[in-house]
């Protein structure tokens, strides 16, 4: 584990950031269905919300176990969570040197504390280290203004389709890593 520097008063002093695993299951899914539930109220349609969140909240053990995924840990509880993949999750497949984001998320109780700057932050390095120079992501709407501040620029809208034919918008965006 990585101990990260204390700012933000003294929040992230608090905090690890760790590698995930499969083991990690259970606790990412609370926390990603804590966080949908309420940092996305306002930027869906309730409906759309509905049919979503039961799917959208779970996390896949694959991508915990995948080494891409890393966890800020803090008194033994995951408060932020997030990772990258070198397949799209929209199904278009692998392009080399292009990485895609997937589920950077934190605690809503901790939000702006700087947690899921610093997950970004190793996703990026992790990425760059493995030979990404380019990521994308299919951003949540109310996480724009998130993956903005990261350097992320937003392209244009597009639909995911889920599992259950639901369609849920989202926002593709992409950042260029310096060389």
């Amino acid at each position: 584990m990585v101990r990260l520097f204390s700012f933000c008063g003294g929040v992230m002093a608090q905090i690890k950031l760790r590698l995930a695993t499969a083991a990690d299951t259970a606790a990412v899914d609370a926390l990603l269905a804590a966080s949908y539930a309420q940092l996305l109220v306002g930027a869906y349609h309730p409906q759309v919300l509905a049919a979503s969140l039961p799917i959208i909240s779970r996390a896949r053990a694959e991508l915990l176990a995948s080494g891409s995924h890393w966890l800020a840990v803090q008194r033994d509880k995951v408060v932020g969570a997030g990772g990258w993949t070198r397949d799209c999750p929209a199904g278009d497949g692998v392009v080399p040197g292009l990485g895609h984001i997937r589920h950077v998320v934190a605690d809503p109780s901790q939000t702006r504390q700087g947690i899921g700057t610093q997950v970004m932050r190793r996703i990026l390095q992790h990425g760059q280290a493995a030979g990404i120079g380019q990521f994308y992501c299919l951003a949540m709407f109310s996480a724009v203004p998130f993956y903005a501040a990261c350097g992320f620029k937003a392209n244009y809208p597009r639909d995911v389709e889920l599992p259950n034919g639901v369609l849920f918008p989202t926002m593709h965006m992409s950042l260029q890593l310096p060389k």
